[in-house]
């Protein structure tokens, strides 16, 4: 089938981060399907901003660190390109669900450390190898990471480990899907207000200062200072970077 328009598989796009990215890379006429774990009448105001602007869109439920339900994704995934692009492939995977967590090293139970291994590690390396079939060749592979991963803040240690791994796993994907003209990178978001880890940031004012004070450009980041950065790597502007990390954090800690 012919394709009008290249596709981007955005994760968590129902708001904060995500919500920019799906936004920002239909700006760039590229269409966009977006997942939401609970969030899904904001994930539907989503794809009718995008409908609006003049793209196809389309959403469906997701929760990345369910791997059983990885299966069930891909067939709902693969009817929901038929029907609304009229395409069997898409072009670009954002994997960019999360949830934040916060604890000393000390205080860290098990059940902590596996729920942000299998949402920001164990289901992004899975979900990404279950859709690798149906992402075009020439397209390319974006992961979220996090400036955490290079400051080292205290309660931050499950939740950077496991973004560290991100990287890592992003090179390998960059080395192994090259043959097919795939592209992989990572961004790393320094600190953003959103709705992350329940606001963790923007109901903070002193962590706020804190921000401010040791970020070159003085302030805490926002939404929209990351999304465009992900719709770049989406064209063909950005057609050689490849196993690149990129810090979108204003200038942290220099």
């Amino acid at each position: 089938m012919e394709q009008k328009n290249k596709i981007a598989l955005v994760t968590g796009g129902s708001r904060g981060l995500g919500k920019d990215m799906a936004l920002r890379l239909a700006e760039r006429g590229i269409d966009v399907i977006l997942t939401y774990n609970n969030q899904m009448q904001d994930a539907q105001g989503v794809v009718a901003q995008i409908q609006q602007a003049g793209q196809k869109a389309a959403t469906l439920q997701l929760n990345t660190g369910d791997l059983k339900s990885f299966g069930n994704f891909t067939t709902q995934l693969q009817d929901v390109l038929r029907n609304t692009f009229d395409a069997t492939h898409f072009d670009y995977l954002v994997n960019n669900a999360g949830i934040g967590g916060y604890s000393p090293i000390a205080d860290v139970s098990e059940d902590m450390f596996d729920e942000l291994l299998n949402i920001h590690f164990k289901g992004v390396y899975f979900l990404t190898q279950k859709l690798l079939p149906f992402i075009n060749d020439g397209g390319g592979i974006v992961n979220v990471s996090s400036g955490l991963t290079r400051i080292a803040v205290t309660g931050s240690s499950v939740y950077a480990s496991m973004k560290g791994a991100i990287e890592i796993f992003t090179r390998y994907l960059a080395k192994e899907l090259g043959v097919r003209g795939i592209r992989a990178n990572t961004i790393a978001p320094g600190a953003v207000m959103t709705d992350f880890g329940g606001g963790h940031l923007r109901n903070n004012e002193q962590l706020k200062q804190f921000v401010s004070s040791v970020t070159a450009l003085g302030r805490p980041g926002v939404a929209e200072d990351i999304g465009g950065v992900v719709a770049f790597l989406c064209t063909e502007d950005a057609r050689w970077v490849n196993g690149q990390r990129i810090e979108i954090s204003g200038g942290m800690q220099l």
